[in-house]
């Protein structure tokens, strides 16, 4: 166990902490979202999570979760509804899989990022 050193400051003892050594890789678009929700609708899980060290791998492990999730549901969407004739038909293609996209990141955000 780490001891701890106080700085004095005044009539007070600031205690000397540090945060060990992370990860500087940046965070996905789901990583970012999460972060954003912590921030503003959950600050005491917020502040927990960045002294205990865990805010970081947290958002990492949402960030690939939820990009495997979107893999997983574009699949099940484009089976259940098979997307028109790219070739021949360019802009309703687009339109399908835009209209498949927004399903499944909407299912996403509920299941990951805002509980």
């Amino acid at each position: 166990m780490k001891q701890i050193t106080y700085t004095r400051c005044g009539d007070y003892n600031i205690p000397n902490l540090t945060l060990s050594k992370t990860e500087t890789k940046p965070l996905g678009k789901y990583g970012r979202m999460r972060k954003k929700y912590l921030q503003e609708h959950r600050p005491v899980l917020w502040n927990s999570m960045i002294l205990s060290e865990t805010l970081y791998p947290h958002l990492r492990e949402i960030d690939e979760t939820a990009n495997r999730r979107m893999k997983q549901l574009m699949s099940e969407l484009l089976a259940s509804a098979p997307a028109p004739d790219k070739e021949t038909r360019q802009m309703t293609w687009v339109q399908h899989m835009n209209a498949l996209k927004a399903q499944a990141e909407e299912i996403i955000l509920t299941e990951l990022i805002f509980n």
